[in-house]
């Protein structure tokens, strides 16, 4: 789970299997590369593909938090750093 203040930005990054962010608390907007900004208030589901550079800001007065799950080939990172 990550927790992030408000105004938080978690930096673009991409991971090598899917992930599917369910938002626990507060106001999260994502960038996925190649899509228009999403925001999503807690109980709702984003799903990220594999490879697809992203990134996810807390743009709400309280704390956020996402619940990410990963399906991610065993022995590879869960998350690279955008280049």
């Amino acid at each position: 789970m990550a927790m992030q203040p408000p105004g938080d930005l978690a930096p673009e990054h991409s991971n090598p299997g899917e992930e599917i962010a369910y938002v626990i608390e507060g106001t999260l907007k994502y960038r996925l590369a190649g899509k228009p900004p999403v925001t999503l208030k807690a109980g709702e589901v984003l799903f990220i593909p594999a490879g697809v550079v992203h990134s996810a800001r807390n743009v709400g007065s309280v704390n956020g938090a996402e619940l990410a799950t990963y399906i991610v080939e065993k022995g590879k990172p869960l998350v690279e750093p955008a280049k």
